[in-house]
């Protein structure tokens, strides 16, 4: 059998990765990576919606035993909880990373030492959490780590809110993505994230994704090596419209696709401003929501 190669191994070889790496930089003089377009010069330090200017901020690493079967194995999924968020949901249950700001600045050369690191405790990925407003210092800090020896997958966890043209500067370097796909409604996100146009960039998002990597590929060990991986928690009230985002994966990315409905909502943040949100998620509301899943033919679900 063939061994597993991480795609952004060959793209480094052809040094395509270095490319990437200096196209992205370049956006920062004038931010564009996401849907935001704030297109604030990010290098002399002025900062738009994601609140980060030239270098990443981390909130913490470690081995995370929470996260998706085929990510966790037996020795975890190598997380880095980046600071500061493109979406900021009102709801987030990391508030005080996402909009509070905790964490600290690192340098590309730190970043690579943190994936080294988490590679050489036995995690099976390192998994980038929040990632969406710092590709160029993940693409500069991968070319350091390739280097000192990296060689495990890289998962992109990020909310869905992803500029498709940044997405496509990391085809080839990605190996497992996994976006949130959180809302249909339009207007629910404009209420949340202040971001209407959130269904519509994650459809085409979730659409590059998917055509980059495919389904999601898993080894007979059980661990995810490449491919697509989509979240999507419950909301009360079926105020995420569910139905409607189980019936666009089925019919337009693929029915095989491996998704986890979530079902941990609670009220955090700022969420009793939105009607609806003050509230936890039922048990039965749950139980619906996976059977809406059913009858709109998704069967590969995590841990059901």
């Amino acid at each position: 059998m063939k061994t597993f190669e991480p795609a952004y191994i060959q793209t480094a070889g052809s040094g395509l990765l270095t490319e990437k790496a200096e196209s992205s930089r370049v956006l920062l003089n004038r931010c564009v990576l996401c849907p935001r377009k704030c297109s604030v010069d990010r290098i002399s330090g002025e900062t738009g919606v994601c609140k980060t200017g030239h270098l990443a901020v981390v909130s913490s690493i470690h081995a995370h035993f929470g996260e998706e079967a085929p990510l966790v194995g037996t020795n975890g999924s190598g997380t880095i909880f980046f600071t500061h968020c493109n979406l900021m949901c009102s709801f987030c249950q990391n508030y005080d990373i996402s909009h509070e700001g905790l964490g600290r600045e690192v340098s590309d050369a730190e970043l690579a030492a943190m994936m080294l690191t988490l590679q050489e405790q036995g995690c099976h990925n390192i998994n980038l959490v929040t990632p969406t407003h710092v590709v160029p210092q993940i693409l500069s800090a991968l070319e350091i780590a390739i280097n000192k020896g990296l060689t495990v997958p890289i998962v992109y966890n990020s909310g869905g809110y992803d500029d498709v043209n940044t997405l496509k500067l990391l085809d080839g370097v990605i190996d497992i993505y996994m976006p949130d796909f959180k809302f249909w409604d339009a207007k629910l996100a404009d209420t949340t994230c202040d971001a209407p146009n959130y269904p519509e960039i994650a459809r085409h998002a979730v659409l590059e994704m998917h055509r980059q990597v495919g389904n999601l590929v898993i080894d007979k060990t059980g661990i995810a090596r490449r491919g697509l991986l989509i979240r999507h928690l419950v909301l009360p009230d079926n105020l995420a419209g569910t139905r409607d985002i189980m019936k666009f994966i089925h019919d337009a990315v693929s029915p095989d696709t491996y998704v986890n409905v979530m079902a941990q909502y609670r009220p955090c943040g700022k969420a009793y401003k939105t009607p609806g949100l003050s509230k936890p998620l039922s048990a039965k509301e749950y139980k619906q929501a996976l059977q809406t899943v059913k009858e709109e033919g998704i069967t590969r679900l995590d841990r059901i």
